[in-house]
C-alpha cells in the first residue's frame, strides 16, 4: 500500500452504536444517536493505533429508523468527495441497524467505489454492559484498511458481508446481520481480515447527478406484500396518492393472489412502475414471460432502492 494511501475517515450518522440508556444492564430501552463520533472513537482502546491516521466527521445524527432521503444525498456526496483524496485508504461509517441494509446498497449503487466503504452497528447501546459497538468499530476499522477490500461492505459481529445481500435477520442478538444463501465475504480474526470468498462483481456506479434532484421531490416509492386473503384495495389507495413506484414482496417465488396481481396490472398500465421481490429471506425470483418485472435476489427494502435510483433517471 503505498505510503500516500493511509488516512481512515470514520462518518458518524448515529444509530444504537451512539445510544445512551439510564442503566448499564438496559439493552433496549435507550435512545439511539446520543454520542458523538469522538466519544465512539474515545471508548475503542487501540483504535487510532490500528487505524494509522484518522479523522472523524459527524455527518447526521439519527436514529435510523428515520433515515431519510436528504441524509443520504449528503453522506452520498461526502463519501464521494472523501474517496477522491488519494491519502484516503477507506471509510468506516456508523449506522443504525434498522435501515442499514438499504443505506449500503444505495451507495454500492451510486458510487460503486474501488476503495472500501464499510458500515457497521450495534444492536446494544454505547452504555450498555456489553456493548457491541467498538469491537465492530475496530473491526470496521480492520476492513477499511485491508489491501483486498473494496465496495460498499459491512463489518458486523466478526463478519463482513457485501452490500447487495446483507440482511437484518435477528431484532435483539448482536449476531444480527447476515448474507443471503449463507454466504461471508470474510471473516476479522484479532483485526487480521480472513477472506472467504471474493466479492460479486458491482454494476457500473449510476452517480451522484442521479440523485441531484432535490430529495424532497424524489419519486414515491411503496412496498405491499401477497399474504392470504390479499386484495388490491392497498394498491388502488396508492394510485390515488400518486405513488411512482411498487415494489411488492410476494410470497415464494414472487406469486401473488389473483386479486393483488390484477390490481398491480392496472397501476403499471396508469403508469406506475412495479418490481416484483420476494417476502422471503433468501432467493431470487425467477424472470418469467409475462409476469411482473423482478427484483432478482433483492430484498424488498433493495429493490424499492433499485426502482428509486431507477426513477431519478
Amino acid at each position: 500500500m503505498p505510503a500516500t494511501t493511509q488516512t481512515v475517515v470514520i462518518l458518524a450518522t448515529g444509530g444504537t452504536i451512539a445510544g445512551r440508556a439510564a442503566t448499564a444492564d438496559d439493552n433496549v430501552g435507550y435512545t439511539a444517536a446520543q454520542i458523538g463520533v469522538e466519544q465512539l472513537i474515545a471508548a475503542v482502546p487501540g483504535l487510532v493505533q490500528r487505524a494509522g491516521r484518522l479523522e472523524a466527521e459527524q455527518v447526521s445524527q439519527l436514529d435510523s429508523k428515520d433515515m431519510d432521503f436528504a441524509t443520504w444525498q449528503k453522506l452520498a456526496r461526502r463519501v464521494d468527495e472523501l474517496l477522491a483524496r488519494p491519502d484516503v485508504q477507506g471509510l468506516v461509517i456508523t449506522h443504525g441497524t434498522d435501515t442499514l441494509e438499504e443505506t449500503a446498497y444505495f451507495l454500492q449503487r451510486v458510487l460503486a467505489p474501488a476503495k472500501p466503504v464499510v458500515l457497521t452497528a450495534a444492536m446494544r447501546p454505547a452504555t450498555a454492559l456489553l456493548a457491541d459497538g467498538p469491537q465492530n468499530l475496530l473491526d470496521a476499522v480492520s476492513v477499511a484498511r485491508d489491501c483486498f477490500a473494496s465496495g460498499v461492505l459491512v463489518a458486523f459481529g466478526g463478519s463482513v458481508l457485501d452490500a447487495t445481500q446483507v440482511r437484518k435477520v435477528h431484532s435483539y442478538r448482536v449476531d444480527a446481520f447476515a448474507a443471503a444463501e449463507g454466504a461471508r465475504l470474510a471473516v476479522v480474526e484479532e483485526g487480521v481480515v480472513r477472506w472467504l470468498l471474493r466479492a460479486p462483481q458491482p454494476e457500473a456506479a449510476l452517480g451522484l447527478p442521479r440523485i441531484a434532484r432535490d430529495a424532497a421531490r424524489w419519486p414515491r416509492v411503496q412496498i405491499v406484500m401477497n399474504h392470504v386473503g390479499a386484495d388490491g384495495a392497498v394498491v388502488n389507495a396508492l394510485r390515488v396518492q400518486g405513488v411512482d413506484g411498487i415494489v411488492v414482496a410476494g410470497t415464494g417465488n414472487g406469486t401473488l393472489s389473483n386479486a393483488l396481481e390484477a390490481a398491480l396490472r392496472e397501476a403499471q398500465a396508469a403508469g406506475v412502475r412495479v418490481l416484483r421481490s420476494t417476502r422471503c429471506d433468501a432467493g431470487p425470483v425467477s424472470a418469467l414471460e409475462g409476469a411482473l418485472s423482478s427484483a432478482g435476489a433483492l430484498s424488498p427494502v433493495k429493490a424499492r432502492v433499485e426502482l428509486l435510483l431507477q426513477l431519478l433517471a
